[in-house]
């Protein structure tokens, strides 16, 4: 009777250890899915930032260039409005 209770428990160890290698191995790959998932996450983050970094560039040199347009056309007015005074005064 002994050996059988002691087979048995030996027998359910056995299991119970299988399927917690089981589980582990279940469990590392969950991991390591999570983690390629967050690599993946953090280089779509990283490619983002850089577009976004690129964009704020770009609307920074259109601005700069909006506002030489308005300086210039500025310029422009103030010219015609001379020219049209001299002609006024004459």
């Amino acid at each position: 009777m002994k050996k059988s209770t002691c087979l048995a428990v030996l027998v359910v160890l056995g299991i119970t250890g299988c399927a917690s290698n089981g589980d582990l191995a279940e469990v590392r790959a969950m991991a390591e899915r999570a983690q390629a998932s967050a690599d993946s996450a953090r280089q779509a983050a990283d490619a983002a930032q850089r577009s976004a970094a690129e964009a704020t560039t770009l609307a920074q040199q259109a601005n700069a260039s909006a506002k030489n347009a308005e300086a210039k056309a500025n310029e422009t007015d103030q010219k015609i409005d001379r020219m049209f005074k001299k002609t006024m005064m004459k």
